[in-house]
């Protein structure tokens, strides 16, 4: 079974025709000079917010571009987040984790903030974004009895892999080279190749000797390259040459014909693991799947409409036009052009690359993206709501920052936007009921992976004392490691992931959708995680004499508060009826719990 084709591949189809004579394709006849005067494409530089009436409020430069906006609308900021508010959200953003409070109480705020940072927890909380981007996944869409032959059971390794590099604060144009080309960038260094899994953990199709199954392959590896690195959508570009983004059906063939040019195979863990004739592990259990060179390179035809049977003229390997001044910049041709690939992508002058990744790291922080379609940049995109604020952090990010995620995390999280309240003024709720000027913070709920790990830690249950490993399932009650160890598949996501929100892996991800159901309070009044938890959780309270104590310890260890005198006297009501238990879980399915302000 193939991927089935987007919804609108067969009115595109008709439409195509008018492009092709003679069952040649034609060239566009795009405008680039025009064209290139889109935002996304113009170069990414530094900007000023212009003079402000009252400047004392932007504590980084971030914040002149924001309070610029206010400014000119007449609104002013949301006043500051108290301390324990802007820890816990801080935690929350940047280790997924609730607070320690006796650990941080008499720890300053940037202190803390740094606290966070140095933390392995950082690793394991952000790399659930990138996994999103690459589709990353254990398994495929298409398993027929017990043919594990297409499984990848030591993808773990590529998750533990991202992990690390975030922990170490890779630059983010290494961290995207590695995984394009770490075979050509570091012959020599097998640990290193452990990143190709971004391209090597991709969907795989029975048939893989058909070339009309290989070219959904190559789609695939295109559609999360573009979408997820560089904000445009050059998959579109298959069948037709893009109707409004000036990305020729020449351009996505120049592509597609790197990744034509690779082998997807099982690289053998170990020196006895037993080898085929070309060097691959027979087993995939005692091998990575990664990509490398193939044995003779590729350069693809225009497939008129999309269709194997029906080749145009051939392009030679390459990268995109409109961001070589509308010449297609070609790739030497000794190689798949992976690595030149890799430095296109990944290069201070493609004006794409940084300002997508900066989007997708303001996103995570305050709840909402400056560009609302994070994977789409090109002209049917939303345009950014604070374009200079997006130009001037990206250019900082790659210049000051040296492409560091910990370096604009922590930016961010210093920033006066980041430290504001939550609290819906209504004043400015009727001049900006969505948010969009950023004069307060976004209140958020938890995902899927912060909920799991907050219930255990809660109990004091979690495990984190090592990084990476194997995968266990999310609906275990048993398994205590944090959530982004779950296993990821194709076939059937787990069910307490697919409750709250998880993206199919099948597909890139732009982003984590949001819903409430009847079902997920079921779940969180029902499921044996959560009551196993709950019942832990008494055990934590069992030390403290008395009802006030346990009532004041148990809004201590999950809220950093005191409770209320009401509070104290709904908590004193379940112990006097002895459901200890059922008063804890009560607590772990609030909202306080479940969303940070």
């Amino acid at each position: 079974m193939m991927r089935v084709r987007r919804a609108f591949f067969i009115p595109f189809l008709v439409l195509a025709s008018t492009l092709c004579h003679g069952g040649q394709a034609e060239e566009p006849k795009y405008d680039y000079e025009k064209q290139a005067k889109h935002w996304s494409f113009l170069p990414v530089l530094r900007q000023d917010a212009g003079s402000l009436k009252d400047p004392s409020w932007a504590k980084h430069p971030l914040d002149t571009f924001v309070l610029a906006k206010l400014e000119e609308c007449g609104l002013a900021p949301n006043p500051p987040a108290s301390e324990h508010t802007l820890k816990r959200r801080a935690s929350y953003a940047l280790a997924g984790l609730p607070p320690d409070w006796e650990a941080c109480e008499d720890t300053g705020y940037e202190a803390y903030i740094d606290q966070l940072l140095a933390s392995p927890s950082f690793g394991e909380r952000w790399a659930r974004l990138w996994l999103d981007v690459a589709r990353y996944a254990e398994d495929q869409a298409h398993i027929v009895g017990n043919n594990a032959s297409l499984t990848y059971p030591n993808a773990w390794k590529f998750r533990e892999w991202v992990i690390n590099a975030l922990n170490d604060d890779l630059p983010y144009d290494e961290f995207l080279k590695l995984q394009l080309a770490a075979d050509l960038v570091s012959p020599e260094c097998e640990d290193k190749q452990i990143a190709l899994g971004f391209m090597g953990l991709g969907p795989k199709y029975y048939r893989r000797g058909d070339l009309a199954v290989m070219a959904d392959e190559w789609e695939d590896r295109v559609d999360t390259l573009s979408r997820g690195v560089l904000g445009l959508t050059v998959a579109c570009s298959r069948c037709h040459d893009h109707f409004s983004d000036p990305i020729p059906t020449s351009d996505y063939y120049a592509i597609a014909g790197v990744f034509a040019s690779t082998d997807m195979f099982n690289k053998p863990m170990g020196e006895g693991a037993e080898k085929d004739k070309d060097g691959s592990s027979k087993k995939p259990d005692n091998s990575l799947h990664l990509v490398r060179e193939a044995k003779s390179m590729k350069d693809l035809p225009v497939y008129i409409r999309g269709d194997v049977k029906n080749p145009g003229s051939t392009v030679k390997r390459g990268f995109l036009s409109i961001l070589g001044g509308g010449q297609r910049q070609e790739f030497s041709g000794k190689d798949s052009g992976r690595l030149e690939l890799a430095e296109a992508v990944a290069n201070r002058n493609n004006p794409l690359t940084a300002r997508v990744w900066v989007n997708r790291v303001w996103a995570e922080m305050m709840g909402k993206p400056l560009v609302a379609t994070t994977s789409n940049f090109g002209v049917l995109g939303e345009k950014p709501s604070h374009p200079e604020l997006l130009d001037d952090l990206s250019a900082r990010f790659m210049e000051e920052g040296n492409w560091s995620l910990k370096w604009l995390a922590k930016e961010i999280a210093l920033s006066s936007t980041f430290r504001q309240s939550s609290e819906a003024n209504p004043a400015k709720m009727a001049k900006d009921p969505g948010n969009h000027l950023l004069w307060r913070m976004e209140r958020r709920r938890l995902s899927a992976e912060m909920l799991r790990d907050s219930l255990y830690s809660a109990a004091g249950n979690l495990d984190t004392s090592a990084i990476g490993g194997k995968s266990f399932d999310a609906h275990d009650p048993e398994a205590n490691r944090r959530a982004i160890y779950a296993r990821s598949s194709r076939l059937e996501l787990d069910p307490f992931l697919a409750l709250f929100d998880f993206p199919d892996p099948n597909l890139h991800s732009p982003g984590r959708k949001e819903t409430t159901t009847p079902l997920q309070k079921l779940f969180l009044l029902n499921s044996q995680i959560v009551t196993r938890q709950a019942e832990a959780f008494v055990k934590r309270l069992d030390g403290e004499k008395g009802g006030d104590c346990q009532v004041e310890e148990a809004y201590r260890i999950l809220f950093g508060r005191k409770p209320d005198t009401k509070e104290i006297q709904v908590g004193q009501d379940y112990l006097a009826k002895g459901k200890l238990s059922d008063y804890t879980q009560a607590l772990l399915c609030t909202n306080e719990f479940s969303w940070v302000d």
